[in-house]
């Protein structure tokens, strides 16, 4: 392909997305395929010799479109949002184009350069304390992972080799693997899997605390554990809260929990994954008070801040900390700049070398729409799920599991587990809407959550019609 032709099917690719997206709602947003479903569509080996482009186009809806789940359909409630915008898919092309890997300033200045900056914008818009930014005289700053997990697992791995430092240069004799062993950190027993990982992946305990009534860890179970540890000769030193959680999007209270984590010298980050974009909209501000306790926040405007995927956003308090516990400096990675103070190299920032220029998504999305467009989009996903909520509870067959705070219902059928799992089934089974469920306080729930850029009343309105009526086959069939 020379450039000539890629300007005809750059063109053409355009057309097909746009045509992809407009109509996106005619299609089945969940497949219909069996496991292995692709082999037996396409050759056992790779091409000898060079394809038409025509034939690869058409192989796109012969092979891959039946097999996808279609995340950005207006009927897609599973999970959390996969974001997703005009902007951010221009601005993938372009990243794409100039193709650096940003892993020092002097590897593409502007590279590291727009992702400080944008990190300083966005966190602007949060409200963060200024100790989290870079364009101040404070010594923190911010920097874009991969994803949440990602966070998390550098979070944890910079408060390890924090408090492994800070006991040896009290106790020399002491050595790290000694350390390592009594070291335990903690996270809510709603908090997400990757977090458990991180534990893993560290080599510490991960210790789950247990929630109260709201879903929520709050300050005097959190205090009393870790008495109790303490006096068994463990060592805490690192507490993920969440703001969100993935079942039901309950909020930690971090006012308790942040200065229980000062006190004891630990590691307090804060994963906010999904309901950190909010935070730009004062009304919901108020959910992140207490963010000045933590030493790092992190939050994915690729799920619901228009920036499509990868970029998970994260700030430290003091960026001494993780570059402290990732440098690494070999002959061939050294530039003239590195120790001059003025520049950051993000290599040390994460755990993997190489770096994308994502940053160029969120300078797009950030110009286009503006703040005040992307609190309204916000703001509209939460009043759509207030209104799915109006329509659950107007039914005295169904209960709501929690709080409805942002664009989260949970929601079951009175009765088993068993009957709200069966419904579930017959849900995804008619491939009409999609959802997924969770379990809360030993109740099998199903999730609405608010997907797609293009979601509008009246398709959360076709999505609760077609649960009801389920629910009512299912019910006539339990009298039988």
């Amino acid at each position: 392909m020379d450039i000539t032709e890629f300007r005809k099917r750059g063109k053409e690719m355009v057309d097909y997305v746009a045509d992809y997206l407009e109509t996106i709602e005619q299609r089945q947003v969940y497949p219909d395929v069996e496991p292995g479903y692709l082999r037996s569509l396409i050759p056992e080996e790779a091409p000898d010799e060079p394809e038409a482009y025509e034939d690869v186009i058409q192989d796109i809806e012969r092979v891959i479109m039946p097999g996808v789940t279609h995340w950005h359909s207006p009927f897609f409630f599973a999970y959390f949002p996969t974001a997703s915008s005009f902007p951010a898919m221009l601005a993938d092309m372009l990243c794409g184009a100039i193709g650096c890997i940003g892993f020092s300033w002097a590897a593409s200045p502007a590279c590291t350069e727009l992702e400080t900056v944008m990190l300083d914008w966005l966190g602007k818009m949060l409200r963060l304390p200024k100790d989290f930014l870079a364009g101040t005289e404070g010594q923190g700053g911010g920097v874009i992972q991969g994803t949440a997990s990602e966070a998390t697992l550098v979070a944890l791995l910079a408060a390890r080799s924090r408090i492994v430092k800070q006991i040896q240069a009290h106790d020399p004799q002491r050595s790290e693997v000694e350390i390592i062993s009594k070291l335990v950190a903690y996270s809510s027993d709603q908090a997400h899997s990757s977090v458990e990982r991180a534990g893993l992946i560290g080599g510490v305990r991960m210790k789950k605390m247990s929630t109260d009534g709201k879903f929520a860890v709050c300050g005097e179970t959190f205090r009393k554990t870790l008495e109790e540890d303490k006096a068994s000769g463990l060592i805490p030193f690192y507490f993920c809260a969440t703001l969100g959680t993935t079942p039901s999007c309950a909020f930690d209270r971090i006012t308790e929990l942040g200065p229980i984590c000062n006190a004891e010298g630990m590691w307090m980050h804060i994963d906010a994954a999904y309901a950190g974009s909010a935070f730009i909209c004062p009304e919901f501000r108020p959910l992140l008070d207490g963010v000045e306790f933590a030493d790092s926040f992190n939050f994915n405007p690729h799920k619901w801040l228009l920036v499509n995927f990868d970029c998970s956003t994260m700030w430290v308090k003091r960026r001494a900390d993780i570059i402290g516990a990732f440098k690494m400096d070999p002959l061939y990675l050294k530039h003239d700049h590195q120790e001059s103070g003025l520049v950051t190299d993000y290599r040390h920032w994460q755990i993997p070398l190489g770096r994308r220029f994502r940053s160029l998504k969120l300078w797009f999305v950030f110009r286009m729409y503006g703040l005040r467009g992307l609190q309204a989009y916000i703001r509209k996903h939460v009043g759509l799920a207030k209104e799915f909520e109006r329509l659950v509870r107007n039914d005295e067959r169904f209960e709501i599991c929690a709080d409805v705070v942002l664009g989260l219902v949970c929601f079951r059928l009175k009765g088993s587990n068993e009957l709200n799992e069966l419904l579930l089934r017959r849900i995804n089974g008619a491939r009409r809407v999609h959802l997924v469920p969770c379990q809360l306080a030993g109740a099998f729930v199903l999730r609405f959550a608010v997907c797609s850029r293009t979601t509008e009343s009246r398709h959360a309105q076709e999505a609760w019609r077609h649960i009801s009526e389920l629910a009512s086959e299912l019910l006539r069939g339990q009298k039988r």
